[in-house]
C-alpha cells in the first residue's frame, strides 16, 4: 500500500529511492506499529471500560490477582491492528511469506477473540472448551502449514531425512552446524503445525503477569527480524552459512511491526497494567513467532530464544503429569512457573523483569548461532 505509493513517488522525484531498502522499510514498520499502538491505546482502553470487557480472575489463582478483576482485557486487538496496518503499509504485498504470516496471526487472533468474548459474556474464566479451541487452532495450523509446504519450490514428498537440498524451505536446519539440514518431506506439515500451535499456547500460558509475555515477544520478534533479513539476502546468507530463501526478507517488516506494536502495548500493560492482551493477543503473537521461525528455517533457534515460553509450558506439563502419577503431589507450588515464584513471595515486578533479562540472554545466544557454525 504505502510501500507501492512511496516507490512510485520516490522513483519519480529522486534516484535515491530509500523506500526500496528493506532496512528502511523495517524501521518504518516498527515506528508505524508503535505509533498506532500508542495513539489507539487510550481510546481502546476507554472503549473496553465502556463495554465492561473486564478480566475474570480464577479463584484458584494467587490471591494477589483478585485485585486485577475488572481490568480491561482483549487489548490484543490493538496489537493485531497495529501489526496489520504496519505490515500492509510497508511490505511488498506480492510476497507470499507476508500473507502466510498475516493469515496465521489473524486466524489465531480470531480464535482468541472468541475465547475472550465467551469468558466476558458469561463472566467466567472458561471460554471455548478445550476441544473447541484445539479444533479451531488445529484447523488454522494445519491449513497454513499445508499452504507453506505446497507453495515451496521443489518440495519433496518422500525424500525424508535426505540431504535437505531439494528444498531448504521444508528442511530442519540444525543451529551451530553449517551444512546440516534434515529434509522432512511431507512430514513438514505436522512439524510446522506443532511449532505454530505449540508456540501459540506457550505464549498464552506465559501471559499471566503484567508485561510478562509481551516483552519476550518483542525481543524474540526483533531477533527473528535479523534472521529474516539475513536469510533473504543471498550474500549475507552465503557468508553466514545459513539457507538462502528468496523473498523471506520481507518478513523482517512483519517482525519489526510485532516489536513496535508490542512496545506500544507495553506502555499500557506495564505493572500495574491498565489493560491485558487476552487470548486474542497471546495466541496470535505466539503463532506469529512460530510461523516466522518456520519460514526462516530457525525453529530450533526459536526454542532457545523462547526459553521462557518453553519453561512455562514444561512447568505445566510436569505439574499435571506428576500430580496424576503421585496421587495429588506437586512439583511446583503452582503452575505455570511464574505463579510458583509468586507463591514463594517474589514481588510481581521482580519476576517480570528477571524473566525479561533471561529472555534477552537467550535471544543473544540465539543470534550467536548466525556466526557460530
Amino acid at each position: 500500500m504505502f510501500y507501492h505509493l512511496a516507490m512510485w513517488a520516490e522513483s519519480s522525484i529522486s534516484s535515491l529511492n530509500l523506500f526500496g531498502y528493506l532496512t528502511f522499510r523495517s524501521i518504518l514498520g516498527v515506528l508505524t506499529a508503535l505509533s498506532v499502538s500508542l495513539l489507539a491505546g487510550p481510546w481502546m482502553i476507554a472503549r473496553l471500560h465502556d463495554f465492561k470487557f473486564g478480566q475474570v480472575v480464577r479463584d484458584v489463582g494467587p490471591k494477589s490477582h483478585l485485585a486485577k478483576t475488572g481490568t480491561p482485557t482483549m487489548g490484543g486487538v490493538m496489537i493485531l491492528a497495529a501489526i496489520a496496518i504496519a505490515t500492509l503499509a510497508w511490505s511488498d504485498l506480492s510476497n507470499r511469506f507476508v500473507w502466510f504470516a498475516l493469515l496465521v496471526t489473524l486466524a489465531f487472533g480470531a480464535v482468541g477473540f472468541a475465547d475472550d468474548f465467551i469468558k466476558i459474556r458469561h463472566r467466567r474464566n472458561l471460554g471455548l472448551t478445550a476441544r473447541q479451541k484445539y479444533f479451531w487452532l488445529s484447523l488454522a495450523g494445519f491449513g497454513v502449514a499445508s499452504l507453506i509446504y505446497f507453495t515451496a519450490p521443489n518440495a519433496p514428498l518422500w525424500d525424508v531425512f535426505g540431504d535437505g537440498k531439494a528444498s531448504l524451505e521444508t528442511a530442519i536446519i540444525v543451529p551451530f552446524f553449517k551444512d546440516v539440514a534434515i529434509q522432512l518431506g511431507i512430514f513438514f506439515i505436522p512439524w510446522a503445525y506443532l511449532v505454530i500451535v505449540g508456540t501459540s499456547n506457550a505464549v498464552n500460558l506465559t501471559d499471566g503477569l503484567d508485561g510478562l509475555a509481551i516483552m519476550p515477544c518483542v525481543l524474540v520478534a526483533s531477533a527473528l527480524a535479523v534472521f529474516a533479513y539475513c536469510t533473504g539476502n543471498i550474500k549475507i546468507a552465503a557468508y553466514l552459512g545459513i539457507p538462502y530463501i528468496a523473498g523471506v526478507g520481507e518478513l523482517s517488516i512483519f517482525c519489526t511491526a510485532i516489536a513496535g506494536a508490542g512496545l506500544g502495548f507495553l506502555w499500557f500493560n506495564a505493572y500495574p497494567a491498565q489493560v491485558f492482551m487476552g487470548d486474542v493477543g497471546a495466541l496470535a503473537l505466539g503463532a506469529a513467532l512460530g510461523v516466522v521461525a518456520i519460514l526462516v528455517r530457525q525453529e530450533l533457534v526459536l526454542v532457545i530464544m523462547g526459553g521462557v515460553f518453553v519453561a512455562e509450558t514444561l512447568s505445566v506439563m510436569l505439574q499435571v503429569a506428576y500430580f496424576k502419577y503421585s496421587g495429588g503431589k506437586r512439583i511446583f507450588r503452582m503452575a505455570p512457573l511464574h505463579h510458583h515464584f509468586e507463591l514463594k513471595g517474589w514481588p510481581e515486578p521482580k519476576i517480570i523483569v528477571r524473566f525479561w533479562i533471561i529472555t534477552l540472554i537467550l535471544v543473544l545466544i540465539g543470534l550467536s548461532t548466525l556466526k557460530v557454525r
